[in-house]
């Protein structure tokens, strides 16, 4: 066994501790830390890594961000400053911290986990869970369930179901094969997810029982498990689905099974179809069917969505959807990953604001927070306390590094029509309308709604939101982004020039809808010349702003625009003689 600081890869039973507290991970990052902590202070390339986890197999390098940002949150690492795992840009990964040899005993994990316990890493789910639990009893009375833990990217769909394989002692109780569906594996190898849950539940306490139900009933799958186990080779022979479905139930009656397949958006279809066959087969079985799926991903396309709602009104399947966490959630979140029970309350305003209540989001955001030291951990009446270094009330904090690159893998799976088209929406703010977009790009306003509603049934970074009525009578249909720092990542990408121009082009479109009547959106129109770096009209429009809150006896907020008016001028005069 490994050990790293407080950490310890236990990698006999493929889990890691930290301290005595067991930390949950997919076998997949689990093996990418096992190759990094195997080869500290080496650089490791994306080839190798690749390579050593997935040979003779292509795969994006990009997942493997996905899996730094799952190890970072695990560790609580810091990309920019880190403790543990190092990237080289363009290059690959090392491990920095001194690796040794755990010359202790590995902790046995007690018989029955406190609450606690089993809440590690999320709050806020308490009825989900016992959702989960009430439909694990009826499927261990013998009534199959197909459950779907639905929700978007960071929403806690893992930690959900973490938290029930560790309550009540489930490993215990039922015999559990989980599999992971990787992003573009859908298209190249069929019943990936499957053959990973199976390879897992063959290798573990009930593996005897696993194999025998499928040597006697599926021995094409078990043949086809021989590539990854150590089992004897049954023959040539085509995998049929049928087969594995009497074998899992042959399994199951013997003990409950939970299969448990993960991020099923990039499943390919012989697997979707597994899970149909599994709903729709009315022989008695003690079997669990929980998968985790976001149904608005940008690599989701109807088929999921058809297949989920098909099953939901035959009452095959059932839904469990994740919404985002409570301010008081947030705070609570943040206390059991700061590990200090009472935090500043602004800490939690700011947190819950800028993540939305999405768990990912907001651990991620205080990590940020705590890199750019406005979060500090200072002595306090001789206890560490985390305190705010200064207020966060107007701080502009950024995009967090790991999150901007998550959002960038999602949006390089869009075309670049459609990227082009949400950065355009990106320049007026969260929500914005499709005749600002129109403007931006110099193209049919029309045309772009009908984009936009094809991305907002399809994807997750937008929504239709209503519609505006022009001066001219027309309407435009207007948009939200799901979450600001989606906007942000989208405004950010965009080159200096080119968000320039547009922000001007929208500005002009703005005086033409309001022609005769400009001073109503004179203040928006600054913004967009001032973000474009047009200082004398954005100075204009600002005192035309000025002039007609004045008209209308806001005398406060004709005073506030006069003096931004005039800093701006300043600004733009400073720069002329400069």
């Amino acid at each position: 066994m490994n050990q790293f600081e407080q950490f310890r890869l236990d990698t006999a039973n493929g889990c890691l501790w930290r301290n005595d507290t067991q930390i949950a991970l997919p076998p997949k990052p689990f093996a990418v830390l096992r190759y990094l902590v195997e080869n500290p202070g080496r650089v490791i390339t994306h080839n190798e890594l690749l390579d050593a986890l997935w040979p003779e197999t292509f795969v994006q390098p990009q997942i493997l961000r996905t899996y730094m940002l799952e190890l970072r949150k695990a560790l609580g690492d810091d990309a920019d400053q880190p403790r543990f795992i190092q990237t080289l840009p363009k290059r690959g990964y090392r491990f920095v911290a001194p690796v040794s040899e755990w010359p202790g005993t590995v902790p046995i994990a007690a018989g029955k986990a406190e609450p606690e316990e089993v809440l590690v890493g999320f709050v806020n789910r308490v009825e989900e869970l016992d959702r989960l639990k009430a439909e694990f009893a009826h499927a261990a009375g013998g009534e199959r369930r197909v459950i779907f833990v639905t929700g978007e990217t960071g929403i806690g769909k893992t930690a959900l179901v973490d938290a029930f394989c560790r309550s009540q002692n489930m490993t215990a109780s039922a015999a559990i094969a989980r599999g992971q569906c990787v992003p573009g594996f859908g298209a190249k190898e069929e019943y990936y997810p499957v053959m990973e849950a199976l390879s897992q539940l063959c290798t573990s306490a009930d593996g005897d029982m696993a194999c025998r139900a499928l040597c006697k009933l599926a021995p094409a799958w078990l043949a086809q498990l021989c590539r990854q186990t150590d089992l004897p080779d049954f023959g040539p022979r085509q995998p049929m689905p049928g087969d594995l479905c009497a074998a899992l139930e042959e399994i199951a009656s013997a003990k409950p099974l939970i299969l448990i397949l993960e991020d099923l958006h990039w499943a390919d279809d012989a697997t979707l179809n597994l899970i149909s066959a599994l709903a729709r087969r009315r022989a008695k079985a003690k079997l669990m069917v929980v998968a985790t799926c976001r149904l608005r991903s940008v690599t989701t396309d109807h088929r999921l969505k058809a297949f989920k709602q098909e099953l939901l009104m035959g009452r095959l399947c059932k839904e469990i959807a994740l919404g985002p966490l409570s301010r008081s959630a947030v705070m609570q979140l943040l206390g059991r990953e700061l590990r200090q029970e009472v935090l500043p309350e602004e800490l939690g305003v700011f947190v819950h604001q800028r993540s939305e209540g999405n768990p990912l989001f907001a651990i991620a955001m205080t990590e940020h927070l705590i890199a750019q030291r406005f979060l500090v951990r200072l002595d306090q009446a001789g206890t560490p306390q985390w305190q705010l270094h200064a207020p966060l009330a107007g701080l502009d904090a950024g995009v967090p590094g790991e999150l901007a690159q998550m959002v960038e893998l999602e949006i390089e799976r869009l075309s670049p029509r459609e990227q082009s088209v949400l950065e355009a929406g990106s320049l007026m703010n969260v929500a914005f309308p499709a005749w600002a977009m129109a403007a931006a790009l110099g193209e049919d306003a029309i045309e772009l709604e009908e984009l936009c509603d094809a991305l907002a049934r399809r994807v997750h970074f937008l929504e239709r939101a209503g519609q505006d009525e022009l001066p001219d009578g027309s309407r435009s249909a207007f948009y939200v982004f799901t979450h600001g720092l989606y906007r942000e990542v989208f405004y950010q990408r965009q080159a200096v020039a080119r968000r320039a121009e547009r922000h001007v082009r929208i500005a002009e479109r703005l005086g033409e809808l309001f022609k005769g009547r400009e001073a109503n959106v004179a203040q928006e129109m600054a913004m967009h010349f001032e973000a474009a770096g047009h200082w004398e009209r954005a100075a204009a429009a600002l005192r035309t702003a000025a002039d007609h809150a004045g008209l209308r006896q806001v005398h406060l907020v004709a005073a506030e625009l006069r003096e931004r008016a005039s800093r701006i001028a300043e600004k733009a005069e400073n720069l002329t003689t400069s």
